[in-house]
């Protein structure tokens, strides 16, 4: 299957949040995967689903990764309008969360503590500063609210990674 496009990302990753309060669904995500991953043993997180997949603990190590990048990002952007705003390669980062990778729960942890801050530095913005942009390298012009919406729908697309990863495993247990 051949790699999407930058642009073929963001348009899949907007569609999971077309019509939704993006906000809204940037401060339930926390609780969301807490929800889903309640009663589901360490050792289930750390398990890859196949040699090339992510395991949830991968997943929530991604999630606190992209949290970090997502914070500098709206900062810098705020901060200095019309900036670059630099694309990273995931799996170099996620090839160095082994510390992230090792603590699901701690994981789960640090990205539900950024991203109440980044949140909460998103609402105590004016309409201005949420209007700055600065330039993606890959996809262009990027305003705060529409890295707020990528980033929901980012959300949306591991919520449902994790989903299929551990639902199997707990309809399972309740046979």
């Amino acid at each position: 299957m051949p790699l999407e496009t930058p642009e073929e990302y963001a348009a899949r990753l907007s569609s999971y949040v077309a019509g939704k309060d993006h906000l809204r669904t940037l401060k339930r995500t926390p609780v969301a995967i807490a929800g889903i991953l309640k009663g589901v043993q360490k050792s289930r997180l750390l398990r890859r689903p196949e040699p090339d997949r992510w395991s949830v603990a991968e997943i929530l190590a991604h999630l606190t990764e992209a949290e970090l990048v997502f914070g500098y990002r709206l900062r810098h952007v705020v901060g200095a309008p019309g900036t670059t705003i630099q694309a990273y390669d995931q799996n170099i980062w996620q090839n160095n969360a082994g510390y992230l990778i090792r603590d699901p729960k701690g994981a789960l942890a640090y990205f539900t503590a950024m991203r109440a801050m980044n949140v909460a530095f998103v609402q105590s913005l004016d309409e201005e500063k949420r209007g700055r942009y600065g330039i993606h390298t890959e996809r262009g012009r990027e305003s705060v609210m529409r890295m707020v919406e990528l980033f929901a729908g980012h959300d949306e697309n591991h919520i449902r990674q994790v989903k299929a990863l551990v639902t199997p495993v707990i309809a399972g247990n309740k046979k």
